[in-house]
């Protein structure tokens, strides 16, 4: 028992300092960082490119295939999320190969898909409990 609570003690502990973190002062310039890599994030094709990169390389036609768009669609967006450092190029003869240069958006990503997971579980257990089911 003496354990259990000195778990959840330390438990507590850390969550209260990693909140300490979260609400430290940001400046402007980290603020206007932070908020540009969540608009080049805010685009549902550049997460459906990022997706199917996942841990592979892929060209542009690969990931045309891959997200079912076309080649200049892939390729604007394959600038922007270049100009933001979360993929990389590598030329090889002809070809060109895109991978996930910042695997980190894999950590925001799961944190909001965990996020809205639970939230979408709590909406369907409060409909759930409504209609009687």
């Amino acid at each position: 028992m003496k354990k259990a609570t000195r778990a959840a003690r330390k438990t507590r502990e850390l969550k209260a300092g990693a909140s300490k973190q979260r609400h430290r002062q940001l400046t402007e310039e980290a603020l206007e960082l932070i908020a540009a890599r969540f608009r080049v994030l805010a685009e549902p094709m550049r997460l459906r490119i990022l997706d199917a990169l996942g841990e592979d390389e892929m060209t542009v036609t690969e990931l045309v295939d891959a997200t079912a768009a076309g080649q200049a669609n892939v390729s604007k967006h394959l600038a922007m999320l270049a100009d933001a450092r979360l993929v990389a190029r590598r030329k090889d003869g002809l070809n060109v190969y895109y991978r996930v240069a910042d695997e980190t958006v894999f950590d925001l990503c799961d944190a909001v898909c965990s996020s809205l997971g639970e939230r979408l579980a709590a909406q369907h257990d409060a409909v759930r409990h409504f209609s009687g089911k």
